[in-house]
């Protein structure tokens, strides 16, 4: 996946987050960051990918999105490896 359709999975992943009163703040709280943090860093490829680390962290989050915004589970995470730190671990 290229990164600028990776970053528009991650805006919409946060824009849903967004509008989620009881998991925003869970959000939050796990990211560090502030209400004013997403408007300023919703255009930053860092912050966006930390927002779908979050989202992958749970199956039930992650389903819920996915549903509701029409993607393909399997595409979040297929976004989240297009945006920086998200490269497979090499192992050998």
């Amino acid at each position: 996946m290229q990164q600028d359709l990776a970053e528009t999975v991650a805006l919409r992943a946060l824009a849903w987050l967004v509008a989620d009163d009881e998991l925003l703040p869970v959000f939050l709280g796990s990211t560090g960051a502030s209400e004013a943090d997403l408007r300023d860093r919703a255009g930053d490829p860092d912050f966006l990918g930390a927002t779908l680390d979050f989202l992958l962290l749970d199956d039930a989050w992650l389903g819920r999105f996915a549903a509701e915004a029409g993607v393909a589970p399997e595409d979040v995470a297929r976004a989240r490896g297009a945006l920086p730190g998200g490269e497979a671990p090499h192992w050998t």
